[in-house]
């Protein structure tokens, strides 16, 4: 069953972010307004759009999360094989999403004293200071 769940989900999810989709979703939304004078207006004729959309959304919810959180996962893999692999990697990068937020800072901290030594281009040094400023901003709302 979880196979041909994700299998299920991987279609719909490709399939909803086509531009086909898009103009059918559209198409169904301004056919339901050019019908609202068919219907004065109704509380129903509103409720019928309000319905359907809030039941796409949440099904697309869970469809949309399971296929992201499997093309994460496949990503997360395949880097943890190139720094496998690779001879000076170091094998703690290999499972960095399960560290700490504090021992995430204390990586950034030392790639930050590695690129002080080193004299970095305008640009990396402008990304460490967005990276930097956006960890300190997500430290300060916990």
């Amino acid at each position: 069953m979880k196979r041909a769940f994700h299998r299920f989900a991987a279609i719909v999810s490709t399939a909803a972010g086509t531009p086909l989709a898009f103009f059918v979703a559209l198409a169904l939304v301004a056919s339901w307004a050019l019908t609202g004078g068919l219907f004065d207006y109704s509380n129903t004729w509103q409720l019928a759009i309000n319905t359907c959309t809030t039941i796409v959304t949440f099904l697309m919810v869970f469809l949309i999360q399971n296929t992201q959180s499997r093309d994460g996962k496949a990503v997360q893999l395949k880097l943890d094989e190139l720094i496998r692999v690779s001879g000076k990697a170091r094998d703690y990068f290999l499972d960095l999403e399960n560290m700490s937020d504090e021992e995430i800072a204390q990586l950034n901290d030392e790639f930050h004293m590695i690129h002080q030594k080193h004299v970095g281009s305008p640009v990396l040094h402008k990304l460490h200071t967005k990276i930097t400023a956006e960890h300190q901003r997500r430290s300060t709302t916990k």
